[in-house]
C-alpha cells in the first residue's frame, strides 16, 4: 500500500545553494600564528535570503504553510528585509512590525523602503510595547492592530525552535572541517543550531553584535526549546560589539575595506565585519593554538551588494 505522495516543499523552488561553499584564504595575520582560515559562505546560498536568513527562515516559512508572515524587528533589521523579500519570492503576504512609533511619520530608510518596495506591510509600535511583544496579551494586541490575527509569527532576527533546528544544518554541513566555527550573533539562534550540529570535539565561538550580556541565556534557553536541553561546545566573546548593533567604528570601517582588499569579500559591517575583527584579534592574543582551523561564517552581504 503506498502513502500520499508528499507535498511538493515551496522554499526549495528558490534553488538555494546548499551546502553553501567552503573557501580557504591566506591572510598572514592569521597564518603568522599557525591557524588556518575557512570562509564558509553563507553569504552565497540565495541572492535575497542571504546567509542565515535563509537557514532560519526557511522552516518557518514552510510551516506557515501559506499564511501570512508577521515578524519583528528594528529600522535597519537584516530579517525584516529577507523576510519580505520571501514573501514576494513566495507570494506570501509579510507584516513587519517596527520598533518605533516615532518612524512612522518620517520618510523610509533605505531598509524599511526595500520591505515595502517587497510588499511588506510595515506597522510601528512604541519602543515600550515593542519591548513586551513576547507577552501572550501584548502580541494579541499587536496582531489586532495590525489587522494580522491569522498571521504565522515569526519572532525577532528569526530565533525560534524551528531557525535553531535548521541552522543546526550548517554545523553539519562543517562536521570534520574545521576545529573551531565562529559567527556574529544578534539573537542567538544561528549559534544555538550551529553548536548543536558540530562533531564532537569542535567548538563554535559567537561574536556578539549587541550590548548588554544578554545572549548566554538566550541561547540555553533557545536550546532547551529545540533540543530538550543544551548541545555542543559554545562560547561568547563580548568585546567587539563596537557600541552595539548598528554602531560601527572608523577603525572596524578601515579594517573592512582592508579586508574587502585583501580577499575580494565583500563584507558586511553590521555582523560580519564584527566577527572579522574579533577574529583577528583573538589570533593577535594567541587564543587559538597553533595548527587550529578556524572556519569564520559569513552570515550576509553588504546591504547594496543585495540583489533587487
Amino acid at each position: 500500500m503506498t502513502g500520499q505522495p508528499s507535498a511538493p516543499d515551496p522554499v526549495a523552488a528558490l534553488d538555494p545553494v546548499l551546502p553553501s561553499p567552503l573557501q580557504e584564504v591566506v591572510d598572514e595575520r592569521f597564518a603568522r600564528h599557525g591557524v588556518r582560515l575557512l570562509l564558509k559562505r553563507d553569504d552565497l546560498i540565495h541572492p535575497r535570503l542571504v546567509g542565515n536568513k535563509w537557514r532560519k527562515l526557511a522552516p518557518n516559512l514552510r510551516a506557515a504553510a501559506g499564511r501570512p508572515v508577521l515578524t519583528f524587528g528594528g529600522a535597519y533589521s537584516n530579517h525584516l528585509r529577507a523576510t519580505a523579500a520571501a514573501g514576494r519570492l513566495l507570494g506570501l503576504p509579510t507584516i513587519g512590525v517596527v520598533r518605533g512609533q516615532e518612524l512612522a511619520d518620517r520618510p523610509l530608510n533605505a531598509s524599511l523602503a526595500r520591505c515595502a518596495a517587497d510588499g511588506m506591510r510595515l506597522h510601528f509600535v512604541d519602543r515600550s510595547m515593542y519591548r513586551r511583544k513576547s507577552d501572550p496579551a501584548t502580541l494579541a494586541a499587536v496582531l489586532r492592530a495590525a489587522d494580522a490575527g491569522d498571521a504565522y509569527v515569526v519572532p525577532e532576527g528569526g530565533s525560534n525552535s524551528l531557525a535553531v533546528r535548521g541552522c543546526q544544518d550548517l554545523g553539519a554541513e562543517l562536521r570534520g572541517r574545521a576545529d573551531v566555527v565562529a559567527l556574529a550573533c544578534g539573537t542567538g539562534g544561528t549559534l544555538a543550531g550551529l553548536a548543536a550540529g558540530l562533531a564532537p570535539g569542535q567548538r563554535a565561538l559567537g561574536i556578539p553584535v549587541l550590548k548588554g550580556g544578554f545572549l548566554d541565556e538566550e541561547i540555553r534557553r533557545l536550546q532547551e526549546r529545540a533540543f530538550g536541553g543544551p548541545r555542543g561546545d559554545w562560547r561568547l566573546d563580548d568585546r567587539f560589539h563596537c557600541g552595539g548593533y548598528a554602531r560601527t567604528t572608523p577603525e572596524l570601517d578601515a579594517f573592512a575595506v582592508d579586508f574587502e582588499a585583501r580577499h575580494a569579500l565583500p563584507v558586511e559591517r553590521l555582523y560580519v565585519a564584527k566577527s572579522l575583527y574579533g577574529l583577528v584579534a583573538l589570533v593577535s592574543e594567541g587564543a587559538f593554538a597553533r595548527g587550529t582551523t578556524l572556519a569564520a561564517v559569513i552570515t550576509g552581504r553588504p546591504f547594496e551588494d543585495h540583489a533587487p
